[in-house]
Order: C-alpha cells, then structure tokens, then sequence
C-alpha cells in the first residue's frame, strides 16, 4: 500500500534532502524513523532534492507498506520520534501507482534575504549588505518566463538529461524587512535558484542591465552568471499535483 507524507524541515545540519554515504540526510532520517515505527525497511520517495542546507515548508514523499497503517497515528509517532527540525504534517494513502516526484506538476521556491542583522534568523534568511534596486530586479526576474533552457543557472557536471525548464512565476516581493524572491517552475536544476538570485542581485547593484541578464540566460554557460548566494536563504514552499 502506498502513501503520500507531507513534512517541513530545517535544512541547517543537514546535508540536503537526499541519503548520502557520508553526511545526515533529511531523506535519511525520515527512513530510519519509519523502520523504527513498522519495524520494516521503508524507502522514501521525495518530490524533489533540496541542497545542503537548504530548508523546506513544505515536502511531499511516498513510501509503501506491505499492510494498512493508521496515518494520523503514525504522524504522532514520527514526530515524537524525528528530530524537532523535521515535523511530518500529514500522511494520507493514495493509488499505488501514484509518485510524488512524477505526479507533480510544479514546485515553488522562495528565497529570502534582510537588510537588518536578525540574530533570532540566523541560518535562516540571508543577510546583505548596501542598496538594491528593487523595480529593476523585478523586471529582470519578468524576463525568465521567455526561456526555457536554463543551462546558464545550471550546477556543472549534473547526471540532468536536459535543462529545460518552464517557468510559471518569478517576482520579488516585500514582507516588513525581509524580501522574497519567489519562482514556480515544472521542475527546476541543480543550484538554479540560487544562481537566478546570484545574477539578479547583480542587476539589483547596477552591474549589469535588463539586456545583459537575458545576454547571460542566451550564453548558456554557467560562467556568464553571478555567483550562487548562500543556502540558507532558500526554502521549497510548495508542491502542486
């Protein structure tokens, strides 16, 4: 029987979403957890892979059990069990040929940087320094929906078969102090969102323009973006099926 588990989690000592042979998976720890509770290996199937320390509102996964399980159960037993920087949400059962990477038909991100020295936000929201210009960013962020091939915005030497992409939404917003870059795509690369910030912030200073960005998307080579900003301003907030 198959089941679909929607979970959050601090990604900041974790090594990503997926099991890796050396570090602490987030993927990981949700599996030894369930093998704990029905006392079986339980693989587990995410949406997606968030990088190292990257965090998630909001992550679906599927996992199977040779016998029917009470979900609202099993949620309370995982979350006594889990660490406090994972919460399992809800656990609810679907068609066995159901799959929570394949079914989904986009995933939205959000990444989130201050101007304020936040103390209680540390690893939590990105810190910057200086002016951005917030229109010309936005502007700039409205030019990725005209491409699909984000090779530019791509992690180098990724087993990926292809970088397209479609892109459904990409705007800054303001919330108090804090701004949010949020984007919507089918399905999104290795680092892509955090190379997207990188490069806008570069429009955000003035050191390229509106043409230039779009110049660097068309170069496809990954050389031609800004640098990656760090990880601990993004967050996977939700998963449309």
């Amino acid at each position: 029987m198959r089941y679909f588990i929607r979970l959050c989690y601090n990604g900041s000592r974790y090594h990503g979403w997926q099991r890796q042979p050396n570090d602490v998976s987030v993927q990981q720890t949700l599996e030894e957890a369930l093998q704990t509770l029905l006392r079986v290996e339980t693989p587990v199937t995410g949406a997606g892979r968030t990088d190292a320390g990257v965090h998630a509102e909001m992550m679906v996964a599927h996992f199977d059990t040779p016998a029917a399980i009470q979900p609202d159960d099993l949620v309370q037993r995982l979350n006594a069990l889990l660490p406090q920087d994972i919460a399992v949400q809800q656990i609810w059962q679907v068609a066995d040929e159901a799959h929570a990477r394949f079914d989904a038909q986009s995933r939205r991100y959000e990444y989130r940087i201050t101007f304020q020295k936040a103390p209680f936000l540390q690893g939590m929201v990105t810190l910057m320094h200086g002016t951005l210009d917030f229109e010309l960013m936005n502007q700039a962020a409205a030019q990725l929906l005209r491409y699909t091939d984000f090779t530019s915005f791509s992690k180098l030497h990724t087993q990926t078969h292809t970088n397209i992409c479609h892109i459904k939404h990409a705007a800054w917003m303001r919330k108090g102090d804090t701004w949010i870059f949020s984007i919507e795509a089918d399905r999104f690369l290795r680092n892509m969102v955090r190379a997207i910030v990188g490069t806008l912030l570069e429009v955000g200073r003035h050191k390229i323009d509106i043409e230039q960005f779009c110049k660097v998307i068309e170069q496809k080579d990954r050389q031609a973006a800004g640098t990656s900003v760090p990880a601990e301003g993004l967050y996977l907030v939700d998963i449309k099926y």
